[in-house]
């Protein structure tokens, strides 16, 4: 379906994720539903594992719990979370039918050679998922910062145009900036 940009009441679930190493080697995922008028409309909690390889499936049993039709749009802080999991944008726009964003904030000469070091023996298939992914393009939002995302079911433009409606200030959508926060809470215990 596609993203009525002119739609006042759009809806984003947004992503995000924090983690602590050590025992237990999961990261906590929180997701939020967020108006494009900044109302929160709904929240959602998952996990993923560190170094592993269900970040994707994660997210989409998140967005199945919620059990909404109304989600226009899916914003994730990053494409390669958890120490390497790496989300399959793709997987999450065909199981779900909402164009997928990740959203990075910094410039960088790409991950391939820290997978390698992280992974010597067991890379290659990370690698594959990693460059499946594709190039980052870079964003300049209204509020003059840079981001760098990766969309799939939309165009560059209309990921413009739908980050700008969501970042009130600064490089971070109001999505992810609220789903990091819960994430964080989450992490430290806080009920």
């Amino acid at each position: 379906m596609p993203v009525r940009l002119e739609k006042v009441g759009l809806r984003a679930l947004g992503i995000a994720e924090c983690f602590r190493e050590g025992p237990g080697q999961i990261s906590h995922l929180a997701g939020v539903v967020v108006r494009s008028d900044r109302v929160l409309d709904g929240m959602v909690f998952g996990q993923a594992t560190l170094e592993g390889d269900d970040a994707t499936d994660s997210i989409i049993d998140m967005y199945g719990r919620l059990s909404r039709s109304d989600i226009n749009v899916i914003m994730i802080g990053g494409a390669v979370i958890s120490l390497y999991n790496i989300i399959d944008p793709e997987q999450l726009f065909e199981a779900t039918g909402s164009p997928t964003i990740c959203v990075t904030f910094e410039e960088s000469p790409g991950l391939e050679e820290h997978i390698r070091r992280r992974f010597p023996d067991s890379g290659e298939r990370k690698l594959e998922a990693y460059r499946r992914l594709g190039g980052r393009e870079p964003i300049m939002l209204r509020t003059g910062y840079t981001i760098y995302a990766r969309a799939v079911g939309l165009s560059v433009a209309s990921s413009k145009r739908l980050l700008d409606r969501f970042t009130l200030q600064g490089a971070v959508p109001e999505p992810i900036r609220l789903a990091k926060l819960l994430a964080k809470a989450r992490l430290d215990g806080v009920s």
